[in-house]
């Protein structure tokens, strides 16, 4: 059993998580196709307007904007015509309010030269109260940014929390037997290549400036961990110990990662800095320690390992197991995987397997009660939204793999697909200041 058990993790050590292409460059494949099921019904109506003079644009920032805060799974568009404005461009509150919008989205677009000035003002129709708006300029290949932008300050000025769609998404598109890490906006459109190789690249992880990438390339007929600066192109080689070099994590500062390694025999986790100096064990038991992630104060490592029999997920700190042992944290389940701290440090995301069907749950630190957030069969690499309300993670549908995102109440669901290939390996990044 207890061989089964190690042959296990160590499937999963080489499943977590090449040619160099320099820097980005844009992918002619296919985009993301997205499937929203599952909003509540009690959902924010705001009417987005179609900005004045769009037509300019290349990109139409109205229907990003519109589909950014349907994917949030708090709003619903009802926009539906044109309604009087007063001399000062004041709407008329009592028309809107009778189409049934809560708020109001306005907007226009003035060309000067090769860039663009975009307007917008977002208006409370309950209130009759204006709630300003954002002046941006743009030029033509980062429109997107900007309606992202607009969405996110809407997010702000009507819910009082940070909005998300400006942050990125990183993961793996396998096409046939070639692979290709790919950097994403967060709604998985605007695909941009980072590297390809025809070997496996695993186990993306995101910087806390969200400038690099860790991962984990194959392209030396082994597992080897880099971290690639996105926008230079430029990567080291972070640790290319003998055997499996997997599952990188960043400390919340940036300035070390923590990693597993097989090279004094089962594989255990290590500290080391950004820049491959400094490796130090943190664990020394001989059983198999993996899949560390730091608390986001930094103070903890959560990890697997099957010190106990079946894999479960563990506390220690930082520092190593050594400063005061290590605390079992997972008792619901009798398989557990994968864990992923939440931005607040309030929530655990983990894989169980269940009779079979590997499943993404949820467990709350706090009280140790656990939920499952999805009836999938084959769920694997959670990695929470910056702002800690929706898990990403990889699934199957049709028999292809697949990203989907879930909110931690389980109650909004999406799924982004790639026609005729399969994306993995998700890891979804942080805010960017």
């Amino acid at each position: 059993m207890m061989n089964l058990i190690a042959r296990t993790l160590q499937k999963i050590i080489l499943t977590l998580g090449v040619i160099f292409l320099g820097t980005f460059s844009v992918s002619s494949f296919a985009q993301m196709s997205i499937e929203i099921t599952g909003v509540g019904q009690s959902l924010y109506p705001i009417a987005v307007m179609r900005f004045k003079d769009e037509n300019k644009l290349p990109t139409n920032i109205t229907d990003i904007i519109r589909q950014d805060l349907a994917r949030s799974g708090y709003f619903k568009n009802t926009e539906n015509g044109n309604a009087a404005e007063s001399d000062d461009g004041t709407p008329n509150y009592k028309s809107w309010a009778a189409r049934g919008a809560d708020a109001l989205v306005v907007g226009s677009v003035v060309q000067k030269g090769d860039q663009y000035e975009i307007h917008y003002k977002l208006f409370d129709i309950r209130k009759s109260l204006s709630l300003g708006g954002l002046n941006l300029t743009s030029s033509a290949d980062n429109l997107r940014s900007v309606a992202h932008k607009i969405a996110d300050d809407i997010v702000m000025k009507l819910l009082g929390e940070r909005g998300i769609f400006s942050t990125r998404l990183s993961y793996v598109i396998k096409d046939g037997k070639r692979y290709r890490l790919v950097i994403s906006d967060a709604d998985g459109q605007n695909i941009r290549n980072a590297m390809a190789s025809g070997d496996p690249i695993i186990s993306p992880s995101w910087s806390p400036d969200g400038k690099k990438v860790a991962y984990v390339s194959f392209e030396d007929r082994k597992p080897v961990i880099y971290v690639h600066e996105l926008a230079t192109g430029r990567r080291i080689s972070l640790s290319n110990q003998k055997g499996n070099n997997s599952a990188p994590a960043w400390s919340p500062d940036g300035k070390k990662l923590a990693i597993s390694l097989s090279k004094d025999g089962n594989t255990q986790i290590y500290g080391i800095n950004a820049d491959g100096t400094g490796l130090h064990r943190l664990t020394r038991g001989n059983t198999i320690d993996t899949e560390p992630q730091y608390s986001p104060d930094g103070r903890f490592i959560y990890f697997t390992s099957d010190r106990g029999g079946n894999p479960q997920i563990y506390r220690m700190s930082s520092e190593g197991e050594q400063a005061e042992g290590a605390k079992r944290v997972s008792f619901k389940q009798g398989f557990v995987t994968s864990p992923r701290i939440s931005p607040d440090g309030k929530y655990l995301a983990y894989i169980a397997n269940v009779g079979g069907a590997y499943r993404l749950y949820i467990l709350n630190l706090a009280t140790g009660d656990s939920q499952a957030l999805t009836d999938g069969t084959s769920d694997e690499s959670p990695s929470f939204a910056a702002n800690g309300k929706y898990v990403l993670y990889s699934t199957k549908v049709g028999g292809k793999r697949v990203l989907a995102a879930v909110s931690v109440d389980g109650n909004s669901k999406q799924v982004l697909s790639i026609p005729g290939s399969d994306v993995r390996q998700p890891s979804w990044g942080p805010f960017m200041d």
